[in-house]
């Protein structure tokens, strides 16, 4: 035999063994990882789970807090709407505000379901156009989350109460103190069809991860954490 087919042969089967190897372990890792993306999303309304949003938000406030906002968005009278309408009406709701969202906080943004009817989000503004900018974004978001939902049985009118914490005027930009203070602007603004903005003194108030302590709820989550 060729002294060049012998040395060759061996190193073709060793290629063919790690190739035949290598073909179930790259199916299984690109499995883990579409399994890894599933359970970080929320199937319902496409957004992030809690855990997932905390980390990508918590990176977006790390490079850009100089031009970011965190927002916390919480359906007005939910439960009454899933109790009057039923809860594939509410289903709709919540998934449609998810869409909603996503797209008001574009690509640069994350979406964040906490839990229920309870959104947050952290998303990029342009800080060279100053206060009046931003302002002009939250009137957006108000206005996108105002719109009527389709249903099965017509258009439904919702409402929301959102709050906002900006990290470059509170001087802050860990995301669980700046959730406390869109928690606590949110529920100073509530029913009022305005957004809210976080003080400095807000950021005070005692939470369960980023819920005002003593709103409903808290105590279930800090039995859960």
């Amino acid at each position: 035999m060729d002294p060049v087919t012998r040395i060759a042969s061996p190193i073709g089967q060793c290629a063919l063994i790690i190739t035949t190897l290598a073909v179930p372990l790259t199916g299984w890792a690109v499995h883990v990882l579409t399994l890894h993306r599933r359970l970080a999303v929320d199937p319902l309304t496409g957004a992030q789970r809690r855990a997932a949003f905390e980390r990508r938000a918590q990176r977006l406030l790390a490079r850009h807090h100089k031009d970011s906002l965190v927002c916390l968005v919480d359906l007005d009278d939910f439960k009454g709407l899933n109790d009057s309408r039923g809860h594939a009406a509410g289903d709709q709701v919540l998934a449609v505000t998810g869409a909603r969202l996503a797209r008001w906080a574009g690509p640069r943004g994350v979406v964040g379901r906490l839990g229920g009817d309870e959104f947050a989000v952290a998303a990029r503004v342009d800080a060279r156009a100053g206060g009046e900018a931003m302002e002009q974004r939250l009137t957006e978001l108000m206005g996108v989350l105002h719109e009527p939902v389709p249903t099965e049985t017509g258009p439904l009118a919702v409402a929301a109460s959102v709050g906002t914490a900006v990290p470059d005027y509170l001087g802050i930009h860990a995301l669980p103190v700046l959730l406390r203070g869109a928690d606590v602007s949110m529920y100073r603004a509530k029913h009022s069809g305005r957004y809210g903005w976080a003080e400095i003194e807000d950021l005070q108030t005692p939470t369960v991860n980023g819920r005002r302590a003593g709103r409903p709820g808290t105590a279930l989550l800090e039995r859960a954490a």
